[in-house]
């Protein structure tokens, strides 16, 4: 390395060159490397303020360009407490063993007693060695950071390899074979994984497989491309991907889909190719006889294509498009053999597709006997039947037809053991539609059983889709309440039975059944949580579950909706609510009543009441009786009682009504009353009598003023 300026800047590189690293992990490897190699250098205060990181990741690399570092950090003031006074010198102010030990642990033993500084904590003087270092040099900082990127790598899975020389050995994700590390057009001396920094990187294995010299960390990213065919930035790779499938899709007439998994498609492909090229394939058009989310699946999954589709009406088509490595000028070889590939695929899909039509559906349902659900739980028939009888209480709770809500029920599972699934387990649900609409199944169970796997009910429910809801609830219910009652419950970020997924689509599904009238307000006689529950519950008899599975599985569900509703209202007003665990399809209803009360004036001041109450009624001994009407001699509590006695009639019947911003703003109208109550009046008078009957008043003004939400939980 050249002699510098100590404040001169230059660009550094830093480029590990691997084999193929996991595709799915490649964008994350790469800005981790990059922020491990950035961080550590930042930390050592090498970069210079107007430093810009640029991020570079191929299949075959890792790599880093940092535009403003240091070859040396200025000097740094540090601060190092090291003990009290009366700890490090002795009566005459000469240092003690102590100290000396500790000045020698922190490289101070230049220091001595009179260059220590005195300051009091507070309590006693300690002692402070503060001063100025100097800063670290590049050449020393950068081994420190390529170990530390190195290590904090998000590896899904650690290979270990033998290094060139036959006896030691290393654990990365792919064998590494060339390091370089240039500060501008310098080497700087570093190692890791057995390779010593150097210059030469290596272009396209096909198109460029010469060793490339790097001449300056700022021409790296433009030699790779010119000299090696190479696109090192991913960003850069997937924006021209993207933007080749695009030109391509509309010189032909069609698109590329709105599937998420296109753009998952994208960034896979980015990740397996350095000089991405677009061609066009086709496939027998005899093929789209086959489910199109078959074809579509393969063709992505399997072999990585974009397949193709009509812009009006979404119909797939027979053209897919192919993401190369090579960019040739004659393209036919390419584009002919992956039609080649393709066509086995296709063909296995049809035949598969073809054998699982010969068998109705119905007919496949007792086969899941042999299918273990889980060792604890019994078999997938087993559980078929359990869903069942969730499906027919639903649908009796919901006023829908049970015969269609069983029927969906027990065809459920019955594709699980097709073929086409057993080939392409992701298409569960989808294909027991196909196969259920074959066989002459009704719209409605066909329309379940396709509805299924959904994440959540983002529509109203309407007489077309309950029982595809029913369906819906019935299985999440049943895999919350079998699941959670032997001992599986999800644990930090681990939930492998999705039952915080299963959580949240119950959830969705009780709004939306609100949403298309199904569930009124209120609803004393109709669908509530708890009881659907207990009846899931009571179905596990063969398989018993732990004592208190439902109201843990009840809290779950509660506070899965408090983590959901938190982002878009106030905190205070969703634990008012969910604190009285209501019916589920109320939920929204009441917390926009609670903070339209939470708004009035009188909340405060009602809200620190009704929680001072609170207080008062845990300390009473026994449940409170009912209020004595000739023992309220006080005119404050006598005007109270007539307050709630006038209040209480009205602000129930609207809550009966459903009405609860009213029926809270009624109750709003007791201030005056509490407040003159809280002022006038002790509780807890001596004579037991007089205290008792004064509990059993505020208890009914608590009843009264709670039935919507705790509103104590407003109280700041």
């Amino acid at each position: 390395m050249t002699a510098a300026s100590s404040f001169e800047t230059r660009p550094l590189l830093v480029e590990l060159l691997t084999e193929e690293l996991p595709p799915k992990a490649l964008n994350k490897l790469g800005l981790a490397f990059a922020e491990g190699i950035r961080s550590v250098l930042d930390k050592q205060n090498l970069l210079g303020g107007a430093c810009v990181t640029s991020d570079f990741a191929t299949p075959r690399r890792l790599a880093v360009h940092l535009s403003h570092v240091l070859a040396q950090a200025p000097e740094q003031a540090y601060t190092e407490k090291l003990m009290p006074a009366s700890v490090g010198l002795t009566p005459e102010g000469k240092a003690t063993p102590a100290l000396v030990k500790k000045l020698a642990s922190k490289n101070l033993e230049h220091l001595g007693p009179d260059d220590l500084v005195h300051e009091s904590d507070g309590k006693q003087d300690y002692l402070y060695a503060k001063g100025t270092a100097p800063g670290r040099s590049l050449a020393d900082a950068i081994q420190e950071a390529l170990e530390h990127a190195i290590v904090s790598l998000p590896i899904p899975k650690v290979m270990r390899y033998q290094l060139a020389d036959g006896v030691s050995s290393v654990k990365f994700v792919r064998p590494a074979h060339r390091l370089i590390v240039l500060w501008g057009g310098n080497i700087i001396k570093a190692h890791a994984l057995g390779l010593e920094a150097g210059n030469e990187s290596a272009g396209h294995r096909f198109m460029a497989p010469a060793a490339i010299s790097i001449k300056h960390a700022d021409t790296y990213a433009r030699q790779l491309l010119d000299e090696g065919k190479v696109i090192v930035s991913f960003n850069e790779r997937r924006q021209a991907i993207a933007g080749q499938l695009q030109d391509h899709a509309q010189r032909l007439n069609a698109t590329l889909g709105t599937d998420p998994a296109v753009e998952a498609l994208l960034d896979e492909v980015t990740a397996l190719v350095e000089h991405p090229t677009v061609y066009v394939g086709q496939f027998d058009q005899g093929f789209l006889s086959v489910p199109p989310e078959c074809l579509i699946l393969t063709m992505r999954l399997n072999q990585k294509y974009f397949p193709l589709f009509e812009p009006g009406t979404g119909q797939l088509t027979h053209r897919f498009l192919i993401v190369s490595n090579m960019q040739v000028a004659d393209p036919s070889n390419i584009v002919q053999g992956n039609e080649r590939v393709v066509r086995p695929r296709l063909a296995d899909a049809q035949f598969f597709f073809e054998q699982d039509r010969k068998t109705p559906l119905a007919a496949r349902v007792d086969s899941l006997a042999n299918s273990v659900y889980h060792n604890k739980l019994g078999s997938q028939l087993e559980r078929v039947e359990r869903v069942r009888q969730i499906a027919r209480y639903l649908a009796a709770k919901l006023d829908a037809d049970g015969d269609l809500a069983d029927r969906a029920a027990l065809l459920a599972k019955a594709d699980l053991n097709s073929n086409m699934v057993a080939e392409f387990p992701e298409l569960q649900g989808i294909m027991g539609a196909y196969y259920a609409r074959a066989d002459g199944e009704p719209e409605e169970v066909v329309r379940a059983l396709g509805d299924q796997y959904r994440i959540r009910i983002d529509e109203p429910v309407t007489p077309d889709t309950i029982t595809s809801t029913i369906l819906f609830i019935a299985e999440r219910v049943e895999t919350l309440v079998g699941i959670w009652g032997i001992g599986l419950v999800p644990t930090g970020e681990r939930d492998p039975f999705g039952l915080r997924r299963a959580a949240l689509g119950i959830i969705s599904a009780f709004e939306q059944l609100s949403a298309g009238g199904y569930l009124a307000t209120p609803n004393a006689a109709g669908l509530h949580v708890r009881p659907l529950l207990e009846e899931a519950f009571r179905l596990y008899a063969a398989h018993p579950l732990n004592a208190g599975t439902v109201p843990e599985v009840l809290g779950f569900i509660y506070e899965r909706y408090r983590n959901q509703l938190g982002s878009g209202y106030d905190r205070n007003v969703v634990d008012a609510v969910l604190s009285q665990q209501p019916p589920l399809h109320e939920v929204l209803f009441r917390i926009q009543a609670c903070a339209s009360f939470a708004e009035r004036t009188e909340s405060a001041s009602l809200a620190a009441a009704n929680k001072r109450i609170a207080n008062l009624l845990k300390k009473a001994e026994g449940a409170p009786g009912k209020v004595d009407a000739g023992k309220l001699s006080e005119p404050a509590e006598q005007a109270l009682a007539k307050v709630i006695a006038t209040l209480k009639p009205q602000a129930d019947a609207q809550f009966e009504l459903g009405n609860f911003t009213d029926s809270l703003a009624i109750m709003a109208q007791a201030k005056e009353a509490v407040d003159a109550f809280f002022a006038d009046i002790m509780v807890m008078a001596e004579d037991p009598a007089v205290r008792a009957n004064r509990l059993a008043l505020l208890d009914e003004l608590h009843g009264a003023m709670n039935r919507v939400a705790d509103i104590s939980r407003l109280a700041q």
